[in-house]
């Protein structure tokens, strides 16, 4: 279960608003193609993508057991979160149209703070485009949804994600205790970014 950021902001009445419009009303595709809102259509495609150890492993705060109904409320849920404001599921889909990702975008907008998880399919691991791709939903993010921070977890032996996320100007923060859906608990490594700092290292 995603936790609030470790710094703490207090974001106004309409700061707040604002950023759940931006959620409610955000075209998921602008940071790049074949980006849609997951939908009960999606379910099988995540179940596959899910299913596959390489890709579910590293990740602490996915449905376990991951089966056809965890999967299903899971996307439910996101739904529910993103008419709220609080939240975006987002899958990739490749060429043929298949699951080949997905983004979890967390948003506490009172906190005028985010959080990122997800993953793409094993196959695409590895060929660079990880980093580029995160690096423009980090941006999206910051822009288009309106926080002011941002923080970002990884697995302790996740070498690959963590490089990613200190390549983009995260600030290490040392660890802290990831608590997943069925109550037990990962020490995760742990970064924060303000906006300031990502339009500063991006020269925005």
């Amino acid at each position: 279960m995603s936790a609030p950021p470790k710094t703490v902001l207090h974001a106004s009445d309409a700061e707040a608003a604002a950023i759940r419009q931006a959620v409610r009303t955000a075209d998921v595709a602008e940071p790049g193609p074949g980006r849609v809102r997951a939908g009960m259509e999606h379910v099988p495609g995540l179940l596959a993508l899910l299913s596959d150890p390489q890709v579910s492993a590293p990740l602490y705060d996915l449905p376990r057991p991951i089966t056809e109904d965890s999967v299903t409320r899971w996307v439910a849920e996101a739904q529910a979160r993103a008419l709220a404001g609080e939240g975006l599921l987002v899958v990739n889909l490749d060429p043929a149209g298949e699951v080949a990702g997905y983004s979890m975008i967390t948003v506490w907008p009172e906190r005028a703070s985010a959080e990122l998880a997800g993953a793409m399919r094993a196959d695409l691991q590895g060929r660079g485009q990880g980093g580029s791709g995160a690096a423009h939903t980090f941006g999206w993010i910051f822009q288009r949804l309106g926080v002011r921070l941002m923080c970002l977890t990884a697995a302790l032996d996740n070498v690959r994600s963590a490089k990613l996320i200190e390549a983009a100007g995260f600030r290490p923060m040392g660890e802290r205790e990831a608590v997943r859906p069925d109550g037990t608990t990962r020490r995760s490594l742990y970064w924060e970014m303000t906006a300031e700092e990502w339009r500063r290292v991006h020269r925005l």
